[in-house]
C-alpha cells in the first residue's frame, strides 16, 4: 500500500506517525496514517498535550482516528470529517500500547483523568465524549468505553 500524501486538498496534514518526541503512539483504521489527517489546530493541540504528558508520565497515549484525506466519510463515523476531532485511548496501568475499557483491571483512572485535563487546558476543547462519567467535564456517548473523543473549536479569525 502506498503511503498517503502528507497534506490533502483541505489543508489537513497527517499527524506525525513515528513521533520521536514521545508522548503518543498511533493506532486506528485504516492504517498507515490514512485516517490521521488533521487540521493544523488539532495537530498543535495533540503535540502540545504530548509534550506536557511526557513531563508527567512515562507511558504513551494512543491517538486513533482523526479524519480521512479531504474529510471523506468513513466506516461507522458520522463525525471525524473536519480534522478537528480525535479518538484517544485511556491510559493502561501496564503501559502497553493496547486498548482497554474504562472499568477494566488495566484502566488507570487517575492517569486518564490527567490526560483529559491536559486536553481541556489547551483552551480549544468544545466537548469530550467518554463514558467514565466520574471524570469531570466528559459527556456520555454510546461506543465510547474504550476511547475518548475530543472535539476542538476552530477559533481562527477569517
Amino acid at each position: 500500500m502506498a503511503s498517503p500524501a502528507p497534506k490533502d486538498d483541505c489543508g489537513f496534514y497527517i499527524l506525525p506517525q513515528g513521533y520521536g518526541g514521545g508522548g503518543y503512539y498511533v493506532y486506528g483504521t485504516p492504517r498507515q496514517g490514512a485516517a490521521q489527517y488533521a487540521h493544523p489546530l488539532m495537530i498543535s493541540v495533540i503535540l502540545s498535550v504530548a509534550g506536557r504528558w511526557t513531563h508527567q508520565d512515562w507511558r504513551k497515549f494512543g491517538v486513533g482516528n482523526l479524519s480521512l484525506a479531504n474529510g471523506v466519510k468513513f466506516g461507522g463515523h458520522d463525525s471525524h470529517r473536519s480534522g478537528l476531532e480525535v479518538d484517544v485511548r485511556p491510559i493502561r496501568k501496564d503501559g502497553k500500547n493496547e486498548p482497554c475499557r474504562w472499568g477494566d483491571q488495566q484502566y488507570d483512572f487517575e492517569a486518564t483523568k490527567r490526560l483529559i485535563t491536559l486536553f481541556m487546558l489547551s483552551g480549544r476543547v468544545d466537548k469530550i465524549y467518554f463514558n467514565d462519567l466520574s471524570i469531570p467535564g466528559v459527556w456520555h456517548l454510546g461506543g465510547h468505553d474504550n476511547h475518548f473523543h475530543v472535539e476542538i473549536l476552530n477559533l481562527e479569525i477569517k
